[in-house]
C-alpha cells in the first residue's frame, strides 16, 4: 500500500450511503480534472453541508498524476475541516476498466472504486466485479458495479445505445458480487449531447422502482445524470464556443429519484460546461490577461454556483452535515 485512504482523512461511502437512504437524499458525486474543480466542489459542499464524493476517471487520474490525486482529496478534507465542516469526503475511481486499474487505485489512497464491467456478458461482469470487491473490501474500501449500458460518451466510455438494467437479475447479481453499491441504466446518459431540443428525456422510474422492490435498501448510483444547463451553452458560444445545442436529464426527474433509492448522483458535464463557460467569459472580456489565476476563477465560481444550486433542489443534500464558514 502506497496511502490508505484514511490516513488521508477520506471516508468511503458505506455510512453516506446508510444515511442518504434513511433520509431521503442523494450524495453528489462530482468529477474532477484539475486544482480548480475540486476547489468549486468542495467550497459548494462546505457552504451547503453536503457530503461529497470526489470522482476521477482513469482518464483523469492519469491527466492530474497518480501520486498526485490522493494529496488533492487530502486537502479538500483538510479545507473542509478548516472552515469548520465535518462533512465525509469520499475519493471514488469513475468506471474503473478493469481490475488492475482499481487495485491501483485502492493502494494509492482510494476510499472507493467502481468496476465497470457492464460491457461484459452477465456472468463476466460478475466474475470480474465479485474480484474486485473482494480485494477492495479487504482493505475497507467500497465498491460500485454497473448493470446495463448507459449511451452515449465519457473519456474512455462510449456506447451507441442504451441496455435497461434488467429488475429480474439485479437480486441475483449483488448476491453473487458481494458489491456495495449498484450503477444502473434507466434512460440517463454520458455527455453533453444526451438529448436534442424538442425531445422529452424521461428516466425509467419505473424501473427503479422495481429493482428497489428487489433489493430494498440497497444504494442505487445514477450515471450520465448533468441537466446541460442552457445559461452555459449559451455563454459558451457567446464567447466563441462551439457545442451543438442539447438537453440533458430534468431536475425534477433526479429529485424524484434521489428521494427513493437512489444515493448517488454522477455529473460531470455540467461542471465541464460551468467551468469553460468562465474561462472563456473572462479571456473574451479581458483579451490582454495571462494570469490564469484571473480567468480558471471565473470558472470555479460558475462551477461553484451553479453545484451548490444543484445540492439544494436536486440532490436533496443541503445541511446533511454541519455547514461550514
Amino acid at each position: 500500500m502506497k496511502y490508505h485512504y484514511k490516513d488521508l482523512g477520506l471516508s468511503n461511502t458505506k455510512e453516506m450511503f446508510e444515511k442518504a437512504n434513511k433520509e431521503g437524499y442523494s450524495v453528489p458525486a462530482f468529477n474532477f480534472n484539475n486544482l480548480e474543480q475540486i476547489q468549486g466542489i468542495i467550497e459548494a459542499c462546505v457552504e451547503t453541508g453536503s457530503p461529497v464524493i470526489l470522482q476521477v476517471s482513469k482518464g483523469a487520474r492519469n491527466y492530474i498524476g497518480k501520486e498526485m490525486v490522493p494529496f488533492l482529496a487530502q486537502a479538500a478534507v483538510a479545507y473542509a475541516r478548516s472552515k469548520g465542516s465535518d462533512i465525509p469526503v469520499a475519493l471514488h475511481l469513475d468506471h474503473g476498466p478493469d481490475f488492475e486499474t482499481c487495485k491501483d487505485c485502492v493502494e494509492y489512497g482510494f476510499s472507493s472504486v467502481m468496476i465497470d464491467g457492464s460491457h461484459h456478458a452477465y456472468e463476466e461482469n460478475i466474475e470480474e466485479s465479485k474480484k474486485v470487491a473482494e480485494f477492495a473490501h479487504k482493505h475497507d474500501v467500497t465498491v460500485e458495479a454497473e448493470l446495463g449500458v448507459l449511451a452515449g460518451v465519457e473519456d474512455d466510455v462510449v456506447a451507441d445505445a442504451h441496455i435497461y438494467t434488467q429488475p429480474d437479475e439485479v437480486e441475483d447479481f449483488v448476491k453473487r458480487t458481494g458489491v456495495d453499491s449498484l450503477a444502473i441504466a434507466i434512460g440517463t446518459s454520458h455527455g453533453a449531447h444526451k438529448f436534442k431540443p424538442g425531445d422529452n428525456p424521461k428516466i425509467r422510474l419505473d424501473i427503479l422502482e422495481e429493482i428497489e422492490k428487489r433489493i430494498p435498501g440497497f444504494p442505487i448510483v445514477l450515471h450520465g445524470s448533468s441537466s446541460v444547463p442552457k445559461q452555459f451553452v449559451d455563454l459558451m458560444k457567446q464567447y466563441g464556443g462551439e457545442i451543438a445545442d442539447a438537453i440533458g436529464i430534468p431536475d425534477e426527474q433526479l429529485r424524484l429519484a434521489s428521494k427513493s433509492a437512489v444515493a448517488k448522483i454522477n455529473v460531470d458535464t455540467d461542471g465541464r460546461l460551468a467551468f469553460t463557460a468562465g474561462i472563456r467569459e473572462a479571456l473574451a472580456k479581458n483579451p490582454k490577461e495571462f494570469d490564469p489565476r484571473k480567468y480558471l476563477e471565473p470558472g470555479k465560481n460558475y462551477m461553484k454556483e451553479f453545484y451548490k444550486e444543484k445540492i439544494k433542489t436536486v440532490f436533496g443534500s443541503e445541511g446533511a452535515y454541519k455547514k461550514g464558514e
